[in-house]
């Protein structure tokens, strides 16, 4: 998705006219979200890794203040970010004013941006309130961080309880209909909390686990869990790591250099598989290098007062205009996709091969039966998905006679389709055109792709 040159245009003249005290500019129109589900959003993001990434800031205390620094963007930019995040707090002054927060993230998902949050959260060990030295900068005992984990013990009930007072505020956005991109216990690899660098199944994975089964216990469907380490210590991340299911958006913080390295690219890479993977903290905004270079990471955040500490203006005027980066106005959260049969030559359906599920299952034409093998949801992402995977060409192929099949979605041109006013299935990657070979209409006929024709078995009814 690229900025239009007129919006760039406004945005810069709006930050010049900040910039000088005059705001005479008005900013484009936010386009307010509607209620929506975590899968909404976890959706979102896979359908723009490898194309696009959502701009985002964090805001720190004082929670007085949930929306000070996403305001610093916006005078700099033109812009507001199309993720915001905040923090549920520790200081007794902060954790007074977590309806602030709430409110804020409300606001911001109404006004068209994505609602993330981390909360630095005091040790069980002690009250609820701390301050951050001594409070959530602490370290504690093996016995004390066993007992923690051990269900039935005191520092266990301690630390349930300890979630339990944020329950009321996600419960609110829950009823709000804002999904929340949640990362507890961030930096797990590290040892400055009292949660961090503890790797095994025994550690900080099995106090994710904990954590999340209990709030999933209270009804919090509206959270997105959001797995988090620090480039540094540079390896073995996959030892803290809670398992697959327990983990929607897998993050990284970047503090110990200036951007992810190539490595720490390929290492998130390798622990997400086909999840979301993101840059939860950043202190440098991203240039136009690492845009271009690593692509597959779905959103940034920038941290509080590093977005004008570590950044002059410029740097942050290029990244919020890169043409990949998606700001407030250009995060686009669709209405359902249109979902049902695929309807083709013979009057016969795209049908998932036995209705099995595994990547690599061929997709073929097939007598309608109203199984869910044959149940399409066709996107404006331009994705067409069944059985949660996503219709693919074989091998990121192009050549004519390609068969086609299901894939864990991915994001690749190999996953995109489009619907041509001829009623074609188009495959932008190569070109081609979803196709029934030599018209062949028997049941188990696997579908490939074939240059774009005139033929009827490249007329396809797509679900209404």
């Amino acid at each position: 998705m690229l900025h239009p040159p007129s919006r760039r245009l406004a945005t810069i003249l709006l930050a010049l006219l900040t910039t000088a005290g005059l705001t005479t500019v008005a900013a484009p129109a936010a386009r307010a979200f509607p209620a929506a589900s975590r899968q909404d959003v976890i959706t979102y993001l896979t359908s723009i890794t490898g194309r696009n990434i959502v701009s985002g800031q964090h805001n720190k205390e004082p929670a007085d203040l949930p929306g000070q620094y996403t305001q610093q963007v916006r005078d700099i930019t033109g812009q507001y970010p199309g993720l915001w995040g905040g923090d549920l707090m520790f200081r007794p002054e902060d954790v007074a004013n977590r309806q602030r927060v709430v409110d804020q993230a409300k606001l911001e998902w109404a006004n068209g941006s994505l609602v993330a949050l981390t909360w630095h959260v005091c040790t069980p060990t002690g009250p609820g309130t701390c301050q951050f030295e001594g409070g959530v900068k602490t370290g504690i005992s093996n016995d004390q961080f066993n007992q923690i984990i051990t269900n039935g013990t005191a520092l266990n009930t301690a630390w349930k309880r300890r979630l339990d007072e944020v329950v009321p505020y996600l419960q609110q956005l829950k009823d709000a209909g804002v999904p929340v991109l949640f990362r507890p216990l961030h930096e797990m690899n590290e040892s400055w909390n009292w949660w961090g660098n503890r790797p095994g199944p025994n550690g900080g994975a099995r106090l994710y686990q904990i954590t999340r089964d209990h709030l999933m216990s209270k009804g919090l469907t509206n959270l997105i869990w959001v797995w988090n380490v620090q480039d540094n210590p540079a390896g073995n991340w996959a030892a803290y790591y809670p398992g697959a299911s327990y983990v929607d958006v897998v993050s990284l913080d970047v503090w110990y250099k200036s951007h992810p390295s190539q490595g720490d690219y390929q290492q998130m890479q390798s622990i997400a598989g086909s999840k979301p993977i993101a840059l939860a903290e950043m202190g440098k905004v991203p240039n136009a290098s690492l845009l271009d270079s690593q692509t597959r990471w779905s959103y940034f955040m920038i941290w509080s007062e590093q977005l004008r500490g570590s950044n002059t203006n410029a740097e942050i005027q290029n990244a919020y205009f890169h043409p990949r980066v998606l700001n407030q106005d250009e995060v686009t959260l669709s209405a359902q996709p249109r979902t049902g049969q695929i309807t083709g030559a013979g009057g016969k359906c795209v049908d998932v091969a036995g209705s099995a599920t595994a990547n690599g299952t061929a997709v073929q034409l097939y007598d309608c039966n109203g199984t869910g093998a044959q149940r399409w949801s066709v996107g404006t992402d331009g994705t067409v998905r069944a059985l949660g995977k996503c219709l693919d060409v074989t091998g990121q192929g192009t050549a004519n006679g390609t068969p086609v099949q299901i894939w864990d979605c991915n994001g690749s041109g190999a996953q995109q389709w489009s619907a041509t006013t001829a009623g074609q299935l188009r495959n932008p990657q190569s070109g081609r055109c979803l196709d029934v070979p030599g018209g062949n209409t028997a049941n188990g006929t696997r579908l490939q792709i074939w240059d774009c024709n005139a033929n009827a078995w490249q007329r396809w009814t797509l679900p209404a």
